[in-house]
C-alpha cells in the first residue's frame, strides 16, 4: 500500500450515473487486478474505496457509480484537481486458477474490475468470456472496450432492453467455461453460487472504514475463520466461503 498524490488527467459521464477518472501518479503498489484504491474527500472522515479498473505505468483508471454523499462530490472534480489516494489496496484475482476459458461475470459497479482481469488474462493467452449484467440499456458500460480487447461478451439486463432479458445466471446458461470471476452485489453471487458448475473467485463489495484491515469493520465468513474483504479479500475462492 501507498499513500500519494494523485492528478486528475480525465473525467467524464459514460452512462447513467456512471463516471470515468483517469488519475496520473504512482502505480507501483498496484499488483494485481482487483485491488482498490481509498480516496480522501474534503470534508469527509472516511475514505471513498472505489475498484481499479486499469492502470499503467503511471495512470489509474476508475468507473465508480454516484451513489452518496462522497461519489457525488466526487463527479464534481475536474481535471487538474489533485486528489489523496491509498493505493494498492487488497487481493485481487488470482489467474493462475483461472484456466483457459474462464468465464468472467459482473454486475452494475463490480463491472470495472473484470476489464483489468480481462486484459491479464487475454495476455496470458486465455479466452474468456465476459457477461455484463445491468438494470436497463442506459446503464451500460465498457461492453465495446471488453470487446476490443478480444473477449466475447454478453450483455443481460433485467428489463430487457438489451442484449438478454434476465440477470446473469440466464446469460450463464448454457456457456462453456471451465473456471469463473465475479464481481457484483451479494444477492448476485448467491444466485451464480446455485449454479456456477465450476471453481471460482468472488470480489466482494462492502462498506469499508479503513480500507486496510485495522477497524475490522468489514468480514466474510470462511471455513478458515472471518476474513476482512479488504485486506484478506475483496477476492477470495469459491470454496472457502461460508453462506
Amino acid at each position: 500500500m501507498k499513500q500519494g498524490i494523485y492528478t486528475i488527467l480525465h473525467h467524464e459521464k459514460i452512462a447513467k450515473d456512471i463516471y470515468k477518472m483517469v488519475l496520473l501518479g504512482d502505480t507501483t503498489a498496484i499488483t494485481a487486478p482487483g485491488q482498490f484504491v481509498n480516496i480522501l474527500l474534503e470534508g469527509k472522515y472516511l475514505r471513498r474505496p472505489i475498484s481499479i479498473c486499469d492502470w499503467s505505468d503511471a495512470t489509474i483508471t476508475l468507473i465508480y457509480k454516484v451513489v452518496g454523499g462522497g461519489t457525488e462530490q466526487m463527479s464534481r472534480l475536474h481535471v487538474n484537481d489533485r486528489l489523496d489516494l491509498l493505493v494498492g489496496l487488497g487481493n485481487g484475482y488470482n489467474t493462475e486458477k483461472c484456466g483457459q476459458k474462464p468465464l468472467l461475470i459482473g454486475g452494475g459497479v463490480g463491472v470495472p474490475p473484470l476489464y483489468g482481469l480481462c486484459k491479464k488474462l487475454i495476455a496470458e493467452g486465455k479466452k474468456p468470456h465476459v457477461i455484463l449484467g445491468f438494470n436497463t440499456a442506459e446503464e451500460v458500460f465498457l461492453k465495446e472496450e471488453f470487446e476490443e480487447l478480444g473477449a466475447a461478451v454478453t450483455v443481460a439486463t433485467a428489463d430487457g432492453s438489451v442484449g438478454v432479458k434476465g440477470f446473469v445466471t440466464t446469460a450463464m446458461e448454457g456457456l462453456d467455461y471451465d473456471y469463473f470471476c465475479t464481481c457484483g452485489p451479494e444477492p448476485m453471487f448467491r444466485a451464480i453460487e446455485k449454479i456456477a458448475k465450476t471453481s471460482g473467485q468472488y470480489s466482494f463489495e462492502e462498506r469499508m472504514g479503513c480500507g486496510f484491515g485495522a477497524c475490522m469493520g468489514c468480514s466474510c465468513k470462511t471455513k478458515y475463520g472471518n476474513k476482512r474483504i479488504c485486506k484478506e479479500g475483496p477476492v477470495m475462492e469459491r470454496e472457502e466461503i461460508i453462506w
